[in-house]
């Protein structure tokens, strides 16, 4: 598989980071999160609307909503491995003790509630796609934003995010898992100035430290002219 593209502006928030000048520090050090740092406010979302998001889904929505003012996407794509879990989480636990689920849970807990919330907001009636593929999931975000791009749409708003994992799945993941509310918003648009060749991988690795969309900030941000992110079974060769 290979992409191509530009980017045109971009957006990012995670615990204990939010402007540019944060990222661009971070982006020469140790490529780490402080999980307990507090997040970043959400200046461009609605309190009614901020109320009703998950932490993640908060955060990729004003992400979103920042670059929709600078910007007139023709259309929208987010990815979250996990998605809504922690809803769907109390959901289950409340259908189990034979008691109503929370209303809001319930009309939040789809997979696509996040960017229907930015459309909604936003008043905008784009094209839009909601997917999740494991740790490959941001990987396959830029797929489909490159599809957009190959079809005529000279601008699309990819938003990569996820909200913190429950106590009760983390055993049936790796332990190094992120495990935090992030989101990270980039504005795509047709050319080279960024290409991606993946390559499958002879066997199985263990996770890396980050999400693949805050590995790509990081390698993007540094100034280096190539990086790799890897997933279970694909390996994805950036040059700049």
């Amino acid at each position: 598989m290979q992409i191509s593209l530009n980017i045109l502006d971009w957006q990012a928030s995670a615990p204990g980071l939010s402007g540019r000048d944060d990222w661009r520090r971070w982006s020469v050090a140790a490529p780490l999160i402080a999980r307990d740092a507090p997040l970043p406010d959400c200046p461009h979302l609605p309190m009614m609307t901020a109320r009703r998001l998950s932490a993640g889904s908060r955060l990729a929505v004003d992400n979103g909503l920042a670059l929709l003012q600078r910007h007139q996407p023709d259309a929208v794509i987010f990815s979250s491995r996990h998605g809504e879990l922690e809803r769907n989480q109390r959901i289950l636990e409340a259908l189990a003790g034979l008691t109503p689920p929370s209303p809001t849970d319930f009309a939040m807990s789809v997979h696509n509630a996040a960017v229907g919330s930015l459309t909604i907001v936003a008043k905008a009636p784009l094209a839009s796609a909601s997917l999740s593929a494991g740790e490959d999931s941001f990987q396959q975000g830029l797929v489909e934003a490159q599809l957009f791009l190959h079809s005529g749409y000279q601008r699309v708003l990819l938003v990569d995010f996820d909200n913190t994992i429950p106590a009760f799945y983390r055993p049936y993941l790796a332990e190094q898992t992120p495990d935090y509310p992030y989101a990270v918003a980039l504005l795509l648009t047709p050319g080279a100035t960024l290409r991606c060749q993946s390559q499958r991988l002879d066997k199985p690795i263990s996770p890396g430290m980050l999400p693949q969309s805050l590995a790509f900030l990081h390698g993007w941000l540094s100034g280096a002219p190539a990086f790799t992110l890897t997933s279970e079974r694909l390996s994805w060769h950036w040059s700049c």
